[in-house]
């Protein structure tokens, strides 16, 4: 790969911060790039970015130092298969409920003896060269997210799953699943329970835990022992730096 592959940096023992784009578009992708993050995720499942527009934000990642990572819409070999195409070097994978749904994700995302991949590499061809084939399937992270009850309680099954990296917790879904408000709910017992049930099934089986964050939980997540840790959002970001300009503006315009 051009970039250290995230799973090279967690092998060596290293923590990586991420940023996130819910916001289509390749510039906002390479700004968000240009800031230094270890990765940049793109958000199909939730942000306002289709196929094409992704592409794009990939290819503007590449300017910078950040690594692409791509949240899939849903848990198919074909959407996936996509992703990886368009040069991602990590997928996240929503809704997994089962080992069953873990396996089709890593089969999807892997290339023949390892997976089903169908080989087609038509972009990522161009960034990498001519032998991604003997590279992508140990440089690319898998990620099934773990954000329902249903997973919760298959968590074991799921972290056995041969050829995935890493599970990737969605804090927000994980919460409403347990009857909580989404968002941090550390201090709640079952909240915190969840996530040391997570953290613990990882350090056994030596999956990577990763997760969604704010910038004010961050910090937390990473002393708990997740290694990959979302902590900033372009949308989030804009709205609060732009309210605060607009607080001193209008501070200023009182005086």
């Amino acid at each position: 790969m051009s970039k250290t592959p995230l799973k090279d940096r967690w092998k060596a023992g290293e923590t990586t911060i991420g940023g996130w784009c819910f916001l289509g578009g390749a510039t906002v992708a390479e700004a968000v790039g240009a800031v230094g993050f270890d990765y940049v995720g793109i958000d199909m499942q939730h942000g306002t970015i289709p196929y094409g527009e992704m592409v794009n934000m990939v290819r503007a990642i590449d300017l910078g130092p950040s690594v692409p990572v791509v949240r899939a819409p849903w848990n198919d070999p074909s959407i996936l298969g996509q992703i990886l195409d368009a040069g991602a070097m990590g997928v996240i994978v929503p809704m997994i409920n089962s080992a069953e749904d873990a396996l089709r994700a890593v089969d999807a995302c892997r290339y023949a003896p390892d997976g089903s991949r169908s080989f087609g590499p038509v972009r990522v061809g161009l960034r990498e060269g001519p032998d991604y084939l003997k590279r992508a399937n140990e440089e690319i992270a898998v990620l099934p997210m773990i954000e329902t009850v249903e997973a919760l309680e298959a968590l074991d099954d799921i972290l056995a799953v041969d050829g995935l990296d890493g599970v990737y917790v969605g804090i927000f879904d994980l919460s409403l699943a347990m009857g909580l408000p989404p968002g941090n709910n550390d201090g709640e017992p079952k909240f915190d329970e969840a996530l040391g049930k997570i953290l613990a099934g990882c350090e056994k089986t030596g999956v990577v835990a990763a997760c969604h964050s704010t910038p004010d939980a961050a910090a937390l997540r990473v002393e708990q022992g997740f290694q990959m840790v979302t902590a900033s959002a372009d949308m989030t970001a804009i709205r609060g730096a732009m309210a605060g300009h607009l607080e001193a503006a209008r501070a200023a315009k009182r005086k």
